[in-house]
């Protein structure tokens, strides 16, 4: 595992923060400053468990993607084709090299399902929350909670809380400008203290231009949120919505990047040039054969979605040391992903016509967890049900010259439904776990959950499509935990678990309905749930001014699902899912969190792992010698290091973002080359400025350097080979962009 100059000198760099943490001992108070402004690193805990506060999401640039603000934790991977993280095409957050749809996520304890795009089970936390309503993020990067609402969490669980109306009555408002014409206004409203408890009511509205070709990235948001306290019991409730309608950038391939350069993007609005194009690329006209350049660029991409999220919790003490939290939700979203495709005509001839695929999302479900303290035992019990109806259909739209649709609507009036697809999936999940102290400074924790995912699929059109059902359940699915508390100081802990991903109730993607009926007949019976066994150790200290954690850990994955031929396609063997082996992730991980001087932190994070497939793949008779080779996107080396102050009124910070290479092809002759970017903030906060209790200006600079990169790669999927870099599953990242936020609270 060759460590790489950069990392190398990271190392260096926590090593000497450490030594320079050493006399922060004898300091003064300083656990309350250094809370502002650095990552908990989870003392205390069984697990690799890391946190990151309100002011790390204030601090941020107005509008920033909460994933992007958790993506400075060791372990995490994420990218994304703009500049704030919230184009949902582009955006991937991978953690120990599980992907995104194999990891879990929640709001306020309610399941927003794998967040991938076209979500069957869920939606986008920039969706489900406005980023000035994040109070906290908590991530476990390989071990979860057992009563985390998720079933498919492989790899870990991030869990966003939102905040609490404030005590006293305030009004908050912020507007941000930007780069390509970003606008992004926030304004909140918060009741203060009544008979009828507390609450706060947010809208925002965000629209920018894209960095390249033409288009915007639009959004409307509100968010609102009650607490009421009676006696020990606590009532919430959060309804959010949300209506956001993203124009996409092209795919790129590294052959395209070459020729066209990374501001390659689609016609839009020249309508009159996709029919060109089409027409002399696309094999729509005889003697005009298709070529390559048919895919260079289309007429346009988006991406409309419109959610609505409501959740409320009462958190109940029943007895002494005996309290039952219960959760109910609500999730209802109307979606649609829009391309304009030269591969189908139009009725009136038009070599181009607008291909959709459209989902619908009704769900609803329960979470209640009974927590009983009881000598040295602390006991909790879960429960979770889910009942989620999906619809689906992929259908196409004429787009006559004199009215072309737009694509910021959803389209009507399909000349034609390829397949539609109604999906009911019931999910039920028990988990009982018990921390027991064994004495004054060790803690055991043990317990299990057992989950039940059953998907029933109908082919409403479409020949010859699968219909019927298919069951993922394991009935006992543990994980154990130590944690020993070395001194007043430093701590050691210790885990494993063994974790299920569900089958995807979907007819695209990873999914067993993603074939043939007779394909799905194969498979019905025989398939098998991916699962992985995580074992991870690790080393805390915490200090007067300082923080540290050091993470090993092995993570075993088993029965990878992957499409695959069936023997020769020829003769019609149809594409299925099928487990095609395992995965061996080996991995250490590092953060340090250091008070330099008053108002002076560094944070620092390094990731080194690797990541192998320990089975060749057969697909349509042939063998792909995959057996160790690297995963796709899961850079062996990630750095991140956040210099930041803040004295009251002046405050900034310079970030580092360093990633290995990443390869995009099963048989890794398929790469992108390690890229560093840089970031800036900065800003000044005055209070008692008249009738404004507090105003703040804040300046930020994302890719400080101007770096051409690539972010996103698997855009479109990955392959097994490319060997001539012509796969078009690519985006390439946003250039230097400036906002400004001027804020103010009455």
């Amino acid at each position: 595992m060759p460590l790489t100059f950069r990392t190398t000198a990271l190392c260096s760099a926590i090593a000497l923060a450490f030594a320079a943490a050493a006399p922060a001992q004898a300091q003064s108070s300083t656990s309350n400053e250094l809370e502002r402004v650095t990552i908990s690193l989870g003392r205390g805990q069984l697990r690799s468990v890391q946190s990151v506060t309100q002011a790390d999401f204030e601090n941020a640039i107005a509008g920033t993607s909460p994933l992007a603000t958790v993506s400075r934790l060791p372990g995490v991977n994420f990218q994304s084709a703009d500049p704030l993280g919230n184009y949902e095409w582009s955006t991937r957050f991978t953690v120990r090299s599980f992907s995104q749809n194999q990891l879990g996520f929640t709001l306020d304890d309610v399941p927003l399902g794998d967040m991938s795009y076209g979500n069957f089970n869920g939606l986008h936390i920039s969706r489900a929350i406005s980023s000035e309503n994040v109070a906290r993020a908590v991530l476990s990067q390989g071990t979860g909670s057992l009563d985390t609402a998720s079933s498919s969490n492989l790899g870990g669980t991030l869990q966003f809380y939102s905040s609490d109306p404030l005590e006293k009555f305030g009004l908050q408002a912020a507007q941000t400008f930007g780069s390509n014409a970003d606008r992004r206004t926030f304004l909140r409203v918060d009741s203060g203290t009544t008979a009828l408890g507390r609450f706060y009511l947010s809208y925002t509205n965000q629209n920018a231009d894209k960095w390249k070709g033409v288009g915007q990235q639009r959004q409307n948001q509100w968010n609102f949120k009650v607490v009421k306290d009676f006696g020990d019991n606590r009532f919430s409730a959060f309804v959010n919505t949300s209506e956001r309608k993203e124009m996409d950038y092209q795919d790129l391939s590294l052959e395209m990047i070459q020729r066209l350069g990374y501001g390659a993007d689609n016609f839009y609005p020249d309508f009159n040039a996709a029919v060109q194009a089409s027409n002399a690329y696309c094999g729509n006209v005889a003697g005009n054969p298709y070529v390559a350049k048919c895919d260079d660029a289309y007429y346009a991409a988006s991406g409309l979605r419109n959610d609505q999220l409501a959740g409320a919790t009462l958190d109940a003490k029943l007895a002494d040391k005996l309290n039952l939290k219960t959760t109910v939700y609500y999730h209802h979203n109307k979606g649609a992903g829009l391309w304009y495709t030269p591969y189908v005509k139009s009725p009136d001839g038009t070599p181009v016509s607008l291909r959709t695929t459209e989902y619908g999302i009704k769900r609803s479900g329960v979470i209640a967890g009974l927590d009983y303290e009881l000598a040295q035992h602390r006991i909790k019990i879960g429960l979770w049900h889910e009942n989620n109806d999906f619809d689906q259909a992929r259908r196409f739209y004429a787009t006559p010259p004199s009215a072309v649709p737009s694509p910021y609507d959803f389209p009507s009036n399909p000349f034609a439904t390829q397949w539609q697809y109604r999906f009911n999936t019931k999910t039920d999940q028990f988990s009982v776990a018990d921390n027991v102290s064994l004495s004054k400074d060790l803690t055991l924790g043990f317990g299990f959950k057992s989950l039940r995912v059953k998907i029933d699929g109908t082919a409403v059109v479409g020949a010859n499509n699968p219909s019927g059902s298919i069951t993922a359940s394991n009935g006992f699915l543990p994980q154990v935990g130590l944690n020993y508390q070395l001194s007043d100081t430093d701590e050691v802990f210790a885990s494993a678990a063994r974790n299920m991903r569900a089958f995807q109730g979907s007819a695209v993607g990873t999914t067993p309905f993603a074939t043939t009926a007779s394909g799905f007949a194969a498979i019905q019976g025989s398939l098998k749930p991916e699962t992985s066994d995580t074992v991870e150790t690790g080393w805390r200290t915490q200090g007067s001014g300082y923080q540290g954690s050091l993470t090993a850990y092995i993570v075993s994955f088993h029965d990878r699902l992957l499409g695959v031929q069936q023997g020769a396609g020829i003769v019609g063997n149809p594409t299925v899912l099928s487990n095609v082996g395992g995965v061996r992730t080996l991995g250490l991980e590092a953060a340090l969190s250091v008070r330099l001087a008053p108002g002076l932190s560094w944070y620092n994070s390094l990731s080194q792992g690797r990541s192998t497939y320990r089975n060749d793949v057969v697909s349509n008779g042939v063998t792909y010698a995959t057996a160790g080779k690297r995963v796709t996107d899961a850079p062996d080396s990630m750095v991140k290091s956040i210099l930041g102050y803040d004295n009251g009124r002046l405050f900034g910070n310079v970030g580092l973002d360093y990633m290995s290479k990443r390869y995009y092809t099963y048989l890794n002759d398929g790469s992108v080359p390690s890229r560093t970017l840089f970031n800036l903030s900065g800003g000044y906060r005055t209070r008692s400025l008249g009738f404004v209790s507090e105003a703040t200006l804040q300046v930020g600079v994302s890719n400080l350097t101007d770096r051409k990169y690539v972010s996103t790669i698997g855009s479109n999927g990955f392959s097994n080979s490319d060997p001539t870099g012509t796969g078009q599953t690519l985006l390439a990242g946003a250039p230097r962009q400036v906002f400004v936020t001027l804020s103010a609270k009455l």
